[in-house]
């Protein structure tokens, strides 16, 4: 019985860690497949919000010329590029991510697999926008 107990507080621990978001994830490209920054995903009250904590690329621009609200001409570094995403099920959704590149905000959902995010970035409808698989940093 004990082992059994055992298992399954066990199970439930991996699960529980399975659809954890919270930490340090190397962006990856998904058009260059290069490593661009590390980004640090925390939970504010219910939401969670993700920052630009270390650039891996030197961006041909330091500051966020192009985008269009409160990051405008903000340094990329400590940017926060994730915001007021909610857990539903397994994945977290509701929130946006911004793209310090172009300026542009999507919606954006994120699920985990193991120590990868799949970061999905869209307009409107979820079919239409851009992926990238991020990995978890150690």
């Amino acid at each position: 019985m004990k082992k059994l107990l055992l298992t399954f507080v066990l199970s439930l621990f991996g699960v529980m860690t399975f659809a954890q978001i919270e930490g340090k994830w190397k962006t990856i490209d998904d058009e260059t497949k290069q490593a661009k920054s590390i980004v640090e995903i925390y939970k504010k009250g219910d939401q969670y919000f993700g920052k630009v904590s270390q650039l891996l690329i030197k961006p041909a621009n330091p500051n966020c010329v192009d985008c269009k609200d409160d990051r405008k001409n903000k340094p990329i570094l400590g940017m926060e590029i994730i915001r007021g995403l909610k857990k539903d099920g397994d994945e977290f959704t509701g929130g946006t991510i911004t793209d310090p590149k172009t300026g542009k905000t999507y919606k954006c959902t994120i699920t985990r697999s193991g120590d990868n995010l799949n970061v999905r970035g869209y307009v409107g409808l979820s079919f239409i926008g851009r992926s990238q698989t991020w990995q978890k940093v150690n």
